[in-house]
């Protein structure tokens, strides 16, 4: 199995409306592409400061899979319409589990 993580910082301007839009634009994901296993996403809790502010954890039975997740152009789509304008950082990991 693969785990895709990725956490993301806002820029200071994003907006509430960004950010919503950014969360139901992933939240269509799992029903268009089929190789992904398991999705959960969302805002950090605020519980310590200093973290990111939204995390996306994705899980996929293959490499093959997560491969077909990250070139989807619906994929590709959020990322440049949604998360792009509103970026100031990213960090992602893949794991092997």
């Amino acid at each position: 199995m693969i785990r895709h993580v990725v956490l993301f910082t806002w820029t200071d301007d994003a907006t509430d409306e960004q950010k919503a839009a950014v969360a139901t634009a992933l939240g269509k994901l799992p029903d268009a592409i089929p190789q992904i296993r398991a999705y959960t996403f969302g805002p950090d809790a605020g519980i310590n400061q200093g973290n990111h502010d939204f995390a996306v954890v994705a899980d996929f039975d293959t490499l093959d899979d997560y491969v077909v997740y990250r070139d989807d152009l619906g994929h590709q789509a959020v990322i440049a319409e949604y998360i792009k304008p509103i970026l100031a950082s990213r960090a992602a990991v893949q794991l092997s589990l």
